[in-house]
């Protein structure tokens, strides 16, 4: 009888587990997934509309996503952090109240920012949105933030109550499926920015009323609503706010981020302004989807680590998801800073050719804020919230000062010297705070070859984009040729064989990565 009890006793852990891998695994695909799928959608708005239009519309979507972050107030991790802890507690007043606090919250400032805008009509036409196309747009648009602010609730809701399949259709192809849908009509129909700003608000609602229904009967087949008693609602308030109102930090900067430099755009040059800007902005992006991924896992394995005391380990683990996460980005790192001109204007418009410069400078923000690591992450993990809340409130206001220093000046530009250098020293601040008591090097000496290489690497394609111009294919598979000798030359830093043994199994992968 003993002898059986462990094994037993691990099967349903080992299920769990075996669970959330292949789930986490269909959730990375579902990213990359989702994130193709906007990539295309961008570029077909980009290519069809005019550059004011698409400046216009980029805009107001700017404005969107600041009221609907302001909308969720960081809450939709209330519902992926205690509706799991008090279901499985079966403290279901407090499960409901968790409910009722988050969407009456979410609700409540949607309406309350939608009231504004109708309020205060002058004030906006004459502070905020100068451009009449783009206030126009954002009568419209103003309805798609409390829209996706519901959304977001929506999917941490399925997160919690839905497999992981339901969650990937649900997230990573009905959203991007119905925009492609709308601008596959924008084009047919040779329609006008008014009606792609129509044709996202009524997706935005379809999502949330079909998936709402689905998440009602859900609840409901699985007897949640018997437990329901409107009397015995208990709302968790100063826990859930304890939760999320640090963490709204992170948000805050990356929104003002987001929309800071459209604001001014606007104000000082118009829209086309805006356009030119924003052209390029997913494609240095892209950047950080390596190191977005790699937080999955690195999350779990760093804090089993912190639990135990293991400094060494945590700094391990923090310099090999650093230098992987470096040479991994660097193809993407290659095309849009080394051979941004080329790339700029074999996807987009030819009107679009001065924007090389600006997504050189974001590439070169971006890569320089993943290549360094798990940083901000990791003092997450280690605890040091009030640290790590103070840099990115700091680097939200360094984003305001940049930019105002830069955009008047320079237009759109000047929006990305003053990101680019708020990513730098954003990344910078990150790093110092390895040094208060973490067990983390600020930077490792045994890795700087890595970083060398890939320093000299992407100079030398810039250098030869700047002398000899060649054709993109030309251009693009010689920065093949680079990016796997990036690789080659640091396999035995990235100690494949012990860390993804699995890829030596593809044919010429062994003679690429084997020590």
């Amino acid at each position: 009888m003993t002898s059986e009890t462990p094994a037993v006793a691990a099967a349903p852990k080992s299920s769990a587990t075996r669970r959330q891998i292949r789930g986490s695994s269909l959730m990375i695909v579902g990213r990359f997934l989702s994130l193709g799928l906007n990539f295309l959608v961008h570029l077909l708005i980009a290519r069809y509309l005019s550059k004011s239009d698409f400046g216009a519309f980029s805009y107001a979507l700017s404005l969107v996503t600041l009221g609907e972050t302001v909308a969720t107030l960081g809450l939709d991790r209330a519902v992926t952090r205690f509706i799991p802890i008090y279901d499985e507690q079966k403290d279901y007043p407090r499960l409901f109240g968790t409910l009722v606090m988050v969407f009456g919250t979410v609700l409540t400032l949607g309406l309350g920012l939608l009231l504004i805008f109708w309020a205060f009509p002058g004030f906006i036409s004459e502070r905020v949105i100068t451009d009449e196309q783009a206030l126009g747009l954002m009568t419209i648009m103003i309805f798609l933030s409390p829209v996706q602010a519901l959304d977001t609730l929506f999917n941490g809701l399925f997160t919690v109550f839905s497999s992981p399949k339901a969650i990937f259709f649900r997230k990573y192809v009905v959203g991007p499926g119905l925009r492609l849908l709308a601008v596959g009509l924008l084009i047919l129909t040779h329609s006008n920015v008014e009606f792609l700003a129509l044709g996202y608000l009524l997706a935005g609602i379809f999502i949330i009323l079909v998936f709402g229904i689905i998440l009602f009967h859900m609840l409901r087949s699985n007897n949640y609503f018997q437990h329901l008693n409107i009397r015995e609602i208990r709302i968790p308030a100063k826990a859930i706010l304890a939760f999320t109102i640090p963490l709204l930090a992170s948000d805050l900067l990356y929104t003002v981020m987001g929309t800071i430099d459209a604001i001014l755009l606007e104000n000082y040059h118009g829209t086309e302004a805006v356009g030119a800007f924003r052209a390029v902005l997913p494609m240095a992006r892209l950047n950080q989807v390596v190191l977005a991924s790699f937080a999955l896992l690195y999350t779990p394995a760093a804090a089993r680590m912190f639990a135990r005391q293991d400094r060494q380990g945590i700094n391990d683990l923090y310099w090999q998801n650093a230098i992987w996460t470096a040479v991994v980005s660097f193809p993407i790192f290659a095309l849009t800073f080394s051979l941004a001109q080329p790339v700029t204007t074999t996807l987009l418009p030819e009107h679009y050719a001065d924007s090389a410069v600006i997504m050189a400078l974001l590439s070169l923000g971006y890569y320089f804020d993943a290549a360094l690591g798990q940083n901000g992450l990791t003092l997450k993990v280690l605890g040091k919230i009030r640290y790590i809340v103070s840099v990115y409130v700091g680097a939200a206001i360094l984003s305001v000062i940049f930019n105002l220093m830069f955009i008047p000046t320079y237009g759109a530009l000047g929006a990305g010297i003053g990101t680019a250098l708020t990513l730098v020293v954003f990344n910078i601040m990150k790093q110092l705070g390895l040094l208060f008591g973490t067990g983390i090097n600020l930077f490792d000496l045994r890795y700087r070859s890595i970083y060398i290489v890939v320093a000299i690497a992407a100079a030398g394609l810039l250098l030869i984009q700047l002398v000899f111009a060649p054709p993109f294919l030309i251009s693009f598979g010689l920065a093949t040729l680079v990016s796997l000798a990036v690789l080659r030359v640091n396999r035995n830093a990235l100690r494949v064989e012990e860390t993804f043994p699995e890829l030596l199994r593809i044919p010429g992968m062994r003679w690429l990565l084997a020590e």
